[in-house]
């Protein structure tokens, strides 16, 4: 079906965008002022969190898709 590639293809778009902006040396903590991290680990808060887990989320629906265009 022409729908599923559609709506996969949008999907990857989105998780490209998704992981660039998930880049440590210039995320969001780096554009938004915060400061570097200084070598030790930092939980995500706020907006990086959300990234975080909506990445997740559209990897796994890209991988149903996948396996549904698959089996049609």
């Amino acid at each position: 079906m022409q729908i599923l590639s559609i709506v996969q293809l949008i999907i990857a778009i989105a998780i490209i965008i998704l992981i660039l902006l998930q880049e440590r040396s210039s995320g969001l903590s780096g554009v938004l002022g915060g400061g570097e991290s200084g070598g030790f680990y930092q939980t995500r808060r706020g907006l990086e969190k959300l990234i975080f887990r909506g990445t997740i989320v559209l990897v796994i629906l890209f991988l149903i898709l996948s396996v549904v265009n698959l089996i049609v």
